[in-house]
């Protein structure tokens, strides 16, 4: 690292939309220990940053913000406790809380090493910015709390997503039956290439009429619920006794309510959940980074890259990403 070196850095100061986002220079942080510097190659963008910009996410900013939890890069700098990574490494940056002081959106980051992992040979920057918070976040629900297993039923709301994609792959990987839902029909076609073995567009078809029509009464074993709303109450009843439904999002902005007699009826589980379950859990944090780095380079995950974006392009960036035309991911590249 140079003396001195400016960084730019992308942040906001205050809430609101995309034209919040400016790039500032900041001066290069400070290596501990067991930290890793990184010269950042590309940046995933995620849903919850938007809303995080918003002041509509679980975590709150501390201004001047910064944002984005996913990147990929080059290590250049490794603290002294450090020995699992090397200099020139090329590496993936697992997300960990606190957005306002890690946020990953800058040319270079310091970030601790228990977050960084390598980046799998076959994976490009981009897709190595584009795998970690989608896999993570249906790792944790599909696997360690849904224990998803051959031939179960698994819906799959807001699928074109790329959390919606990694569970699809990953409820396929696991030997599942992945049902998706998507708004309209216009994206049906790409979410079945995708690897859904249905897929009901709620705005033109009835989602439990569709669901009993696939399923049949009471063989819905795990939903995966990015929406919640009033559509839970349907999902609810589509689900087999004692199954589980996890909702992880809320783009619904409609309230939620919960399907009390249902849930009785069928001996349901209903629950809220999110990613950072699993990165507090070092168990659970040491699994799923050993399940997505095999899938990865397995390649029975695969990142899924709908449109990448220039750094300095960065607020028309997140204009594209609340336009929902996305399937997939949308990434931010650097020179």
């Amino acid at each position: 690292m140079s003396p001195g070196k400016l960084i730019r850095t992308v942040r906001f100061h205050e809430l609101g939309g995309p034209e919040v986002l400016t790039i500032d220079s900041l001066a290069s942080p400070s290596l501990q220990a067991t930290d890793v510097r990184i010269a950042v190659k590309a940046v995933g963008l995620n849903r919850a940053d938007a809303m995080f910009r918003r002041g509509h996410y679980i975590e709150k900013a501390d201004f001047p913000s910064r944002i984005g939890y996913e990147a990929s890069g080059i290590v250049i700098e490794v603290g002294e406790k450090v020995n699992h990574l090397r200099i020139g490494e090329e590496v993936c940056i697992v997300p960990q809380m606190g957005l306002s002081q890690n946020g990953c959106y800058a040319e270079e980051i310091v970030v601790p090493s228990e977050y960084v992992a390598p980046k799998p040979a076959g994976l490009t920057f981009a897709e190595g910015a584009a795998a970690w918070m989608q896999y993570l976040t249906a790792y944790g629900a599909l696997v360690e709390i849904a224990n998803v297993q051959k031939g179960d039923s698994v819906l799959i709301t807001a699928a074109s997503s790329s959390v919606g994609l990694a569970a699809i792959q990953i409820v396929n990987s696991l030997g599942g039956i992945p049902i998706a839902t998507t708004l309209t029909g216009a994206k049906k076609a790409a979410v079945l290439k995708a690897g859904a073995a249905h897929v009901i567009a709620t705005q033109e078809e009835p989602l439990l009429d569709s669901l009993r029509s696939i399923l049949g009464a009471n063989n819905l074993k795990v939903a995966f619920d990015a929406v919640g709303g009033p559509q839970i109450a349907e999902i609810a009843e589509a689900m087999s006794p004692e199954g589980t439904i996890i909702v992880h999002g809320a783009l619904s902005p409609e309230i939620t309510p919960f399907p009390l007699k249902i849930a009785l009826r069928k001996s349901l589980t209903v629950r809220g959940y999110v990613f950072t379950e699993v990165i507090k859990d070092i168990e659970r944090f040491r699994r799923a980074k050993q399940f997505i780095h095999s899938g990865l380079s397995e390649g029975t995950l695969k990142p899924v890259i709908d449109r990448s974006f220039k750094f300095e392009e960065i607020v028309a960036a997140h204009h594209y990403l609340e336009s929902n035309q996305q399937i997939g991911k949308i990434v931010v590249e650097l020179d």
